[in-house]
């Protein structure tokens, strides 16, 4: 008995050294240290791959997950003007699924991706603030901050340039033009578009930002398909087995007919994270919603990626001679019940700016009552966006 006592007491030393081993190495790396998530692989696997519309490769996600005491997810943003909110709530979301699963989270503030860009018309400063903005917003919404790491792309790359330029080189001299170009929708440009230099040089940057960061999931928007893509062939040009993960979340539709996704230059295309009661109700009842369609519906897609994950239940509140009150805990109810015409867009829009309105508030609030948020928002709302 005594023996036995020992064997499982060195075991449990041994576990506790391999736990203080792994805590320092994340620590060394600048990473949170993992954490007891409660969670089997096959949780783990389910939440992280939930994020995604599309995942390339899921089979690297799930040995990642079961190989990494703490996966690098990254995503990048230019500061370009107030925040709407598929970038302030579903963002949240998303990250929060991340970080619960025991990743790190690295938001890389691309200031000087939004200069090149020529957002704020090419300040700066302005930029920065809008940054500052963005960060005070997803505090405010609930975002899970103690395994999410803000990075300003300048100075970081000012601090490790050694670092940085050579691989942005290295990057570049392995592709083509032609390649580079078709990258270019990732910052809202087309390859015929009139491009400055900087925009160029741009998903170059970009794809180096990658492997910079050490990211092993790149958690980013479909739009940013195309460089994520170019850096998992970047991993082939070089002979790098281990490729970043692209975790592809989906592009919340504009509320107009036709709009693919949200626009920043277009405020009665979104809703924004500070917007008022008021604001959201007009938005949505102009919003396109034609009765029993769900291809191109943005208020179905609002219900489905913003409220039903972020509140649980989408209740409708109606008399009885319409139907009665009724609550829907699953999208494919209320898709069906859209398409039978059971739901009218005349429920749904109300419904749809209740939930919406909750989701929303503290953020307002913020904004209200904290004396440097209301400055931030005061300041960039003056600031005339550029495209």
């Amino acid at each position: 008995m005594a023996d036995a006592a020992a064997v499982e007491m060195q075991a449990m030393n041994l576990e506790t050294e391999k736990q203080e081993v792994v805590a320092a190495l994340a620590g060394a790396f600048g990473v949170a240290p993992p954490i007891d998530t409660g969670l089997t692989l096959d949780e783990k696997y389910a939440l992280c791959r939930s994020v995604g519309e599309e995942c390339i490769q899921e089979e690297e996600l799930r040995l990642l997950l079961e190989k990494k005491p703490v996966p690098i997810c990254y995503d990048g943003f230019e500061p370009s003007g107030r925040m709407h909110i598929a970038q302030g709530v579903m963002k949240c979301l998303n990250v929060n699924k991340l970080t619960k699963a025991g990743c790190h989270f690295k938001f890389w503030v691309a200031d000087w991706f939004a200069l090149m860009n020529n957002k704020m018309g090419g300040d700066l400063k302005k930029i920065q603030k809008v940054g500052q903005y963005m960060v005070e917003v997803w505090k405010a919404v609930g975002m899970d901050l103690t395994r999410v790491e803000f990075i300003w792309s300048s100075e970081e790359i000012n601090k490790r340039g050694h670092e940085y330029w050579p691989l942005v080189l290295d990057i570049a001299r392995r592709n083509k033009l032609a390649r580079i170009l078709r990258c270019t929708q990732i910052m809202g440009r087309s390859e015929t578009d009139d491009l400055a230099a900087s925009q160029i040089f741009y998903p170059v940057m970009q794809c180096a930002d990658i492997f910079f960061l050490k990211a092993d999931i790149c958690q980013l928007g479909v739009d940013q398909r195309k460089v994520n893509m170019l850096a998992r062939e970047y991993c082939d040009d070089i002979k790098r087995k281990l490729k970043p993960v692209i975790l592809s979340h989906h592009m919340l539709a504009g509320l107009k007919q036709g709009q693919e996704k949200m626009s920043k230059s277009d405020p009665d295309s979104a809703i924004f994270m500070e917007d008022s009661e008021a604001d959201v109700k007009t938005k949505l009842k102009k919003a396109y919603c034609p009765p029993g369609e769900v291809a191109g519906n943005p208020c179905l897609e609002y219900i489905k990626y913003i409220v039903l994950p972020w509140c649980g239940v989408f209740s409708i509140q109606r008399p009885d001679e319409n139907g009665g009150n009724k609550d829907y805990t699953t999208y494919e109810d209320v898709e069906k019940d859209f398409v039978d015409g059971a739901l009218h867009p005349g429920d749904v829009k109300p419904a749809l700016a209740r939930h919406i309105n909750v989701i929303l508030q503290p953020v307002r609030d913020h904004f209200v009552n904290n004396k440097e948020a209301k400055a931030l928002l005061d300041t960039i709302k003056k600031y005339k966006v550029t495209k």
